[in-house]
């Protein structure tokens, strides 16, 4: 049985398409990124974001969780997968989710579904991936013997490679913001657009997944932010 799981949250990126800092641009009296530890921490006893471009600027933000650490990777310009890698280094918990950074639109809910996925799974599963009518999204959850596989990988590899020569499992869930990311300042926009209804803030429900925009409310699947954003 899982006992303890913590979550990796990516964010040392440039943030190159959008031409700003993602992580940092608001959403309501919150940002980004603080949207997506929420959704994290109800579920994980510990949040390790991993930073590098405006590092500083993520310190900052995350300063009001005390379950959030923050890890800077001083490789960062080599890409994502030298962040999956130094995320993976800090581990101490039977199971780890792995996310980045601009994915705010995953419940709490879909969290619990591949935790209890893997308190569930069959001896030799070791990676657990969402699906939303068959398409794979994030976030992608593993057992902690991965974290030792990825750190053996050289730094110009991926986690898809990595996850390809493992056992891993799919999990249908619910929930279309698996699929959904704030790659470009016209995604934040439409986001943000589908959130903001007479000064009404989009918020995940922390228990049912519900989509919430202050006095009205529709289940996630349906709500108008996963219809206006791309896929992945």
């Amino acid at each position: 049985m899982v006992v303890e799981t913590e979550g990796i949250i990516l964010a040392a990126g440039f943030s190159s398409r959008a031409g700003t800092f993602k992580m940092g641009l608001p959403v309501g009296e919150k940002t980004l990124l603080e949207q997506v530890i929420e959704g994290m921490t109800t579920v994980c006893s510990r949040v390790i974001v991993v930073a590098g471009h405006r590092a500083q600027r993520v310190s900052r933000i995350t300063r009001g969780y005390p379950t959030v650490e923050v890890v800077f990777n001083r490789f960062y310009e080599q890409g994502m997968f030298s962040s999956v890698q130094e995320g993976v280094r800090q581990v101490r918990g039977d199971f780890f989710f792995i996310v980045p950074g601009d994915h705010p639109c995953i419940p709490p809910v879909v969290y619990r579904r591949l935790k209890e996925a893997a308190e569930n799974s069959n001896t030799g599963v070791e990676v657990f991936i969402p699906t939303f009518k068959g398409r794979k999204g994030h976030p992608v959850a593993m057992k902690r013997s991965m974290a030792v596989k990825i750190l053996e990988e050289p730094p110009h590899s991926t986690l898809r490679t990595v996850i390809r020569r493992n056992k891993s499992q799919l999990v249908e869930v619910d929930h279309e913001g698996i699929l959904w990311d704030i790659d470009t300042m016209e995604d934040y926009r439409k986001y943000l657009g589908a959130g903001r209804e007479n000064n009404r803030i989009f918020k995940l429900n922390d228990t049912s997944g519900v989509v919430s925009t202050g006095g009205n409310s529709s289940t996630i699947e349906n709500s108008k932010c996963f219809k206006n954003l791309k896929p992945m």
